[in-house]
């Protein structure tokens, strides 16, 4: 399943791509995260790689985050590997006029298993939601400050 999203940022490139790239700064726009730890490379390079940990409800999941493209400030393209399925993830950041940047994120969600190729054929608006929050809470974060924890 494929599938790309895209918002409005009203702040300069330079100040999303700081606060997007900073792991420090991923609890405060992505729900359900208990804990990260960088496991090797350089973080945002390359092959780097970092585990997340979210807790949703009574559901623990354990998400490995890896680094395939980095192209700062233009670019960034991660994959996220977890039980049951791979995440590609190609995020586009553009300029545009009066300090607004565009955030543009296209996802491949490839199932690993035959439960979540379930899922995703019953409920693949599931995931472009979950996407579409994130974005909004990083949105609210840049612009406002706002923090979800």
């Amino acid at each position: 399943m494929k599938y790309t999203s895209e918002i409005l940022i009203n702040e300069s490139i330079s100040e999303v791509i700081k606060k997007y790239s900073s792991a420090a700064n991923l609890k405060h726009w992505q729900a359900g995260l208990v804990s990260t730890e960088h496991i090797s490379g350089n973080p945002s390079e390359i092959g780097a790689t970092m585990r997340l940990i979210f807790n949703f409800g009574k559901r623990k999941m354990e998400i490995i985050e890896t680094v395939t493209k980095q192209d700062f400030p233009n670019e960034l393209h991660l994959t996220y590997t977890t039980n049951g399925v791979r995440n590609i993830q190609e995020n586009y950041f553009k300029v545009l006029e009066n300090n607004t940047t565009k955030w543009i994120s296209k996802t491949e969600c490839q199932p690993t298993s035959f439960k979540m190729s379930v899922m995703l054929f019953l409920m693949p608006g599931l995931f472009k939601k979950q996407t579409e929050t994130y974005m909004n809470n990083f949105k609210n974060f840049v612009e406002q400050g706002t923090s979800i924890c």
